[in-house]
């Protein structure tokens, strides 16, 4: 009969396998290996779902809110709007900008600090006559590592305590990462502001007011006087070339042509699949009198399309000013383009434009897809929608508005400063404040400090009710609360230790400090290549094990841990923010690691000695 510390091994490999061979979410791949745990007797059933009343879940799902707070009052805004130079010189602005979204990410989600900031630096980067991406990932490292100086700052950093209070009987306090995330981080900010974003590959921009955002995906209508009805196909590609476009498939009468014959001829109503790079998109089609596909009014709803009354009373509401909402949208149509980024905790992903009804219920039109290193083949409407995509719409600027808000995306064009109301500003900021005030002190415990604070912003009327449940990332919750369960059963299996056990025996050979530099850049490998929270619940059980086995001080371990977890520089997949700025920054998978390798050399030679220092073995 297996061994259940042999099970658990098993598990855990299958788990990191399908987490890194990404054809299912996290958050799914985390519930399936619980369940496993309890199929095969490694979790009892009562405590099989004992992690969704874990207080470190509770805690992220309470910052998440309160995150959402300060973004949706203009806390966020009014902050970058007094601290960010307006004048000054490119190293200056940067330096700026990275330090910004690190202190805004030691209080708040870090992925809404860099959402929040996205715009703001593409303006910074058309200033400075600066690539985007010489920007974004500076932006995206800083706020990455502002993660590092709180117990907030990140959701690992919540995992590695509440392992901590398991094995001393004590969480870590709110600013006990400080003496050396805040180093750390300070030492990574001056290192990509002064020299890191030379090392960042220089995309060419489209266009002097624009942005590289990779080669976007376009369907082209050949309309009934257009000057391409009768050429060949390889007489539209030469014409295309001269402008760096690529025809990668033919529509015609709803049947898809992934390689047609180049002397198939155009008539009109074909519609062509076309790559191209933004500068030139419009060109392209110029050329050869072709129109995009989608570059029509939206139709006026039907009855089909008009949600039926509810009597809910939320619906009441809405149902009521529906007919207003209506009138307003009615003769809406514009020809304005807006670039939207998908968000990684965004409801569209995996959903295509025809799922969505873009045109009914929004107004609006998709006109093409920039996702960077990969090549759609299927219909424009019916491609399946990842994060990092970056979609060229057409609208009205308040539709495209509502669409990004429900749907969960990033606007890439600078937005005019929202006049907050003083009052809800003011009590946002002091919620957060009072609430990491009595987690500092010990008042309350951090997972009631921060409910607390919900509960005030909810009477306060600070953010509306219905905007509670939407500010929280659940795949997030569910992969914390399914994962904590599994990482506990590597430590009662003795699994853990055995694990421990052997990179002491065969690959630290003993020595202590070898040991401990060999976990912080194995968690740092690992975070590379899955979600940072998995790789604390993974590695925290090994941690506690190797200094068991040591016989030294968790607390250096665990510490490291905790660093090297939030330290994914080397790939677009290892952190969510790695991912936003892909599209945006015209990014390919191998362009991170030219400022994330020294980053991450940096970072492991400084924070070995303040480990010691700080948190001596």
């Amino acid at each position: 009969m297996l061994s259940p510390a042999f099970l658990i091994v098993v598990i855990l490999l299958i788990t990191i396998g399908l987490f890194l061979y990404g054809r299912w979410r996290h958050d799914i791949v985390a519930v399936s290996a619980l369940l496993m745990c309890s199929f095969f007797g490694l979790i009892s059933p009562k405590d099989t779902f004992m992690g969704f009343s874990h207080p470190a879940v509770v805690t992220v799902a309470c910052i998440l809110i309160l995150s959402y707070a300060l973004q949706q009052t203009g806390v966020v805004d009014a902050l970058a709007h007094r601290v960010l130079p307006k004048k000054g010189s490119s190293l200056l602005a940067l330096l700026a900008l990275t330090a910004l979204g690190a202190f805004l990410s030691g209080f708040m989600n870090n992925v809404g600090a860099l959402a929040l900031l996205m715009p703001v630096s593409l303006q910074m980067a058309a200033r400075h006559q600066l690539a985007p991406g010489q920007v974004l990932m500076p932006l995206a490292f800083g706020t990455i590592l502002g993660g590092l100086t709180t117990l907030i700052g990140t959701p690992s950093n919540l995992i590695v305590s509440s392992f901590r209070a398991q094995a001393l009987g004590e969480n870590y306090g709110m600013f006990d990462f400080s003496p050396v995330g805040i180093s750390v981080a300070l030492i990574g900010v001056l290192f990509i502001s002064l020299v890191g974003w030379r090392l960042i590959p220089v995309r060419e921009r489209a266009g002097k007011d624009s942005f590289d955002t990779g080669a976007y995906l376009t369907e082209a209508r050949v309309p009934t006087d257009s000057k391409a009805i009768g050429m060949r196909l390889s007489e539209v590609q030469a014409s295309l070339d001269a402008n760096d476009g690529q025809i990668l498939g033919l529509i015609r009468k709803e049947i898809r042509l992934h390689a047609p014959n180049p002397a198939l001829s155009l008539v009109a109503g074909d519609v062509l699949l076309i790559e191209a790079d933004p500068a030139t998109l419009a060109k392209n089609l110029d050329t050869l009198g072709l129109v995009f596909n989608e570059d029509k009014a939206p139709p006026e709803e039907t009855e089909e399309d008009t949600p039926k009354p509810s009597t809910s009373p939320e619906a009441r509401s809405t149902d009521s000013n529906g007919k207003d909402k209506k009138d307003k949208n009615k003769g809406s149509y514009s020809n304005e383009l807006s670039e939207l980024v998908i968000l990684p905790s965004s409801s569209l992903m995996g959903r295509s434009a025809a799922d969505l009804r873009l045109r009914s219920l929004y107004r609006i039109n998709l006109l093409a897809i920039s996702r960077q290193g990969t090549r759609s083949r299927t219909r424009l409407r019916k491609t399946p929608l990842r994060a990092g995509d970056v979609l060229l719409l057409q609208g009205a600027s308040e539709n495209v508005t509502d669409f990004a808000s429900a749907g969960g995306c990033a606007p890439l064009a600078s937005r005019p400063l929202r006049v907050p109301d003083r009052r809800n500003m003011l009590l946002a900021g002091g919620i957060m404040m009072l609430s990491v005030c009595l987690a500092a002190f010990g008042i309350l415990s951090a997972a009631l400090s921060f409910m607390l604070g919900v509960l005030l912003l909810l009477l306060l009327n600070v953010i509306a009710p219905r905007n509670v449940y939407k500010a929280v990332d659940w795949s997030v919750v569910v992969l914390l609360a399914a994962l904590i369960p599994v990482a506990q059963a590597m430590e009662s299996t003795g699994a853990a230790g055995n694990i421990a056990k052997f990179l002491l025996d065969y690959v630290a050979q003993g020595h202590t400090i070898a040991a401990l530099v060999l976990m912080m850049v194995a968690t740092m490998l690992i975070s590379d290549l899955m979600n940072n929270a998995a790789t604390a619940a993974v590695m925290s059980p090994v941690a506690i094990g190797t200094a068991q086995q040591l016989g030294v001080n968790p607390d250096t371990f665990l510490m490291a841990v905790a660093i090297g977890a939030s330290c994914a520089f080397l790939t677009p997949i290892g952190h969510q923010n790695n991912t936003l700025i892909l599209g945006p920054g015209g990014f390919r998978f191998g362009d991170y690691w030219r400022m994330g390798l020294p980053l991450d050399l940096l970072i492991v030679s400084v924070t070995i000695p303040l480990l010691l220092f700080f948190w001596p073995l």
